[in-house]
């Protein structure tokens, strides 16, 4: 059984979004258990409205609620009753194996990083969101928690991003790229050009070169690699290109009456097509590299996501993503420590 703790208080949906997805998530998985952590009274009048008698979902009363515009480190060291801090501590105390929330960003970085703390090793904890391309789904890392991130940082995104694609995607030697604005090896700013050699010296990784922002709807790399600076504009730009295209494309196709006839006829195969694009059906994105799973999935997540992101977590447990990285990372620090250092 894989137990999910959930911010029931974050996001803009939050409560009833949160709660509804978490009832899809446990009805359709038998392994999985949902903790709702967040206000009881409201939880469970909300939980009472939905319809759902079972028990796989329980509730953890947290007192408190850091929002968007708190300062997030302060929020994480003074709100220790919020659902965030209290949700993080489950994981960290072993009495859940996961957190989602659909909250502050900026709170889910830094709790995870000061309460469920890095795994030995990771110099800096990336989040990872899968984005859709023509030929599946890449891993775009990091696209939101280190926006000012070393050569060394990029070196391991690059190989928990590996780690991540090929044990939970199965993508078999994951091909991994950076971004930059040309192709060629002498170009990029200071931190591609330091950051180009180290990736290419590595051995255990398949390392393509780089990558232009207008290949990566293409598929042309399994795993993207990026400061999140880099990694969130073209996160935020994908979503919205993609929102206005939906939008566009559902006009034209309600324009005119010959139109309509033509979209009833397209509809079946538009559906399909604009589902493998639903970057949402992805789930969060998790945090690499912690002592557990951490996932954010978006402040504007409804239910759909939301159950999405709890199925997610039981991919990432089974998998033991936590532990490969671990292993992994452990062995370079070893390898990289002078002779007789441990000993």
């Amino acid at each position: 059984m894989v137990r999910v703790a959930l911010d029931a208080m974050g996001g803009d949906n939050a409560p009833r979004e949160i709660i509804r997805g978490a009832v899809m998530a446990v009805q359709e998985a038998d392994d999985i258990q949902v903790i709702l952590v967040g206000d009881e009274k409201v939880i469970r009048e909300e939980l009472s409205g939905s319809g759902y008698t079972g028990d796989k979902i329980t509730v953890v009363h947290a007192s408190e609620v850091i929002t968007n515009d708190e300062a997030p480190v302060a929020a994480i060291r003074q709100k220790k009753d919020s659902s965030i801090v209290v949700a993080m501590k489950m994981v960290r105390e072993g009495n859940a194996d996961a957190f989602v929330s659909a909250g502050s960003t900026g709170a889910i970085l830094v709790g995870g990083q000061l309460v469920v703390g890095r795994i030995r090793g990771v110099e800096r904890s990336p989040l990872g969101s899968l984005i859709p391309t023509q030929k599946g789904v890449s891993l775009l890392v990091d696209c939101g928690a280190n926006v000012d991130s070393r050569s060394a940082h990029l070196v391991q995104y690059a190989r928990m991003g590996s780690i991540y694609m090929e044990s939970v995607l199965g993508v078999k030697n994951p091909r991994v790229a950076i971004v930059n604005v040309g192709l060629e090896e002498e170009k990029g700013n200071a931190l591609v050009k330091e950051t180009f050699p180290l990736l290419k010296a590595c051995e255990d990784i398949h390392f393509t070169g780089s990558i232009e922002a207008r290949q990566i709807p293409y598929g042309d790399a399994d795993v993207i690699v990026c400061d999140a600076f880099v990694g969130n504009v073209i996160l935020k730009l994908y979503e919205g290109v993609a929102g206005v295209l939906l939008s566009e494309i559902k006009k034209g196709l309600t324009s005119t009456i010959r139109s309509k006839i033509g979209a009833a006829l397209a509809k079946p195969a538009l559906k399909t097509t604009l589902k493998s694009f639903d970057a949402t059906a992805y789930g969060g994105a998790p945090m690499l590299g912690l002592n557990g799973l951490v996932v954010k999935t978006h402040g504007s997540a409804t239910a759909n996501e939301v159950r999405n992101s709890i199925l997610q977590c039981r991919t990432f447990c089974e998998q033991k993503i936590g532990e490969k990285i671990r292993a992994e990372l452990g062995r370079k620090k070893q390898e990289a420590e002078p002779a007789g250092q441990n000993e």
